[in-house]
């Protein structure tokens, strides 16, 4: 979202400690802003929208502010661009996802051996490096899209498709394509750091943990009640540390990765978003570059 210069009526610091007053009302505070203009508004401004909620100006398309250019171009919450329809990116992943578990189906182990994170540091049996240690990066990102059996692939697209719409809608189809590819990314680094040498890991969980993640931070944004979201972590981290042959550092590293990534993005001021938008995934792709880095020295050495 472009900056919008604010009114005469509107706080000078957007940003202060403690809720701002409502624009329009200033003896009211409130924790909620227009997801439009980004002005704080009291529950007698709000009108409920897709995401969030926007103020009687925008939705009345900008009279009054004096901007109305500006206000009406329809932003999310992060400034990206309101698509119509709020679940394309979600359908694609969604389908490379299934399409991937259908060839796998299809060619049995050959396919899982070439292209997930099986044998991270080396074989035994050979007592040579294989996998992401031999040089082959590819397998951080293709292990996201492998699935071996219909339980893991049933439960991972049913959350990617219950998490991903609402973000999506929230932060555009750009950042939360970059938000589910580094998280899943980030969760892929932590295995590889952490897991054992041996030890096959494939699946969109991470990146899944990563949305989870963004969806607690988005929620906190909005002043929602956090209640659901903080349940349901709750419950997944509990299931990713007490089921066995769970990768729980890929769940781990998705989640601290798509929360840091999220919170850059929908925290960040209107004037600045894009720059700030870029060095955040910028950071969390060298930070994550670093961990593989560090790891394949300690293996080839």
């Amino acid at each position: 979202m472009d900056q919008v210069p604010g009114s005469p009526q509107e706080p000078q610091d957007a940003r202060g400690d403690g809720p701002q007053g409502c624009y329009r009302h200033p003896d009211r505070p409130t924790g909620v802003r227009c997801t439009r203009c980004d002005r704080p508004i009291c529950p007698d401004c709000m009108v409920s929208a897709s995401v969030g909620f926007q103020c009687h100006e925008c939705v009345r398309g900008g009279s009054g502010t004096g901007h109305a250019p500006q206000a009406t171009v329809p932003r999310t919450i992060a400034g990206g661009t309101i698509a119509a329809d709020p679940r394309l990116v979600t359908k694609i992943l969604l389908g490379l996802n299934v399409a991937m578990f259908l060839a796998v189906l299809a060619t049995g182990d050959e396919l899982v051996g070439r292209l997930d994170l099986l044998g991270l540091a080396f074989d035994p049996n050979r007592y040579q490096l294989v996998g992401v240690a031999e040089g082959e990066w590819y397998r951080l990102v293709t292990a996201m899209f492998l699935h071996q059996q219909i339980p893991h692939i049933a439960f991972n697209m049913l959350s990617l498709w219950w998490l991903g719409p609402p973000l999506e809608a929230a932060l555009g189809r750009l950042r939360f394509t970059a938000l589910y590819l580094i998280s899943g990314l980030g969760g892929s680094a932590l295995s590889y750091l952490l897991a054992a040498q041996n030890q096959p890991s494939l699946g969109a969980s991470g990146a899944i943990f990563g949305l989870l993640g963004a969806t607690a931070v988005l929620l906190r944004r909005l002043n929602y009640d956090m209640k659901p979201v903080l349940i349901l972590l709750g419950l997944n981290l509990a299931f990713t540390f007490l089921w066995p042959n769970i990768a729980w550092q890929a769940h781990v590293g998705g989640l601290v990765v798509g929360a840091a990534v999220a919170f850059g993005m929908v925290h960040a001021p209107r004037d600045r978003r894009t720059a700030i938008h870029v060095a955040t995934c910028v950071l969390a792709l060298l930070a994550i570059g670093a961990v593989v880095w560090v790891r394949t020295l300690q293996l080839v050495g």
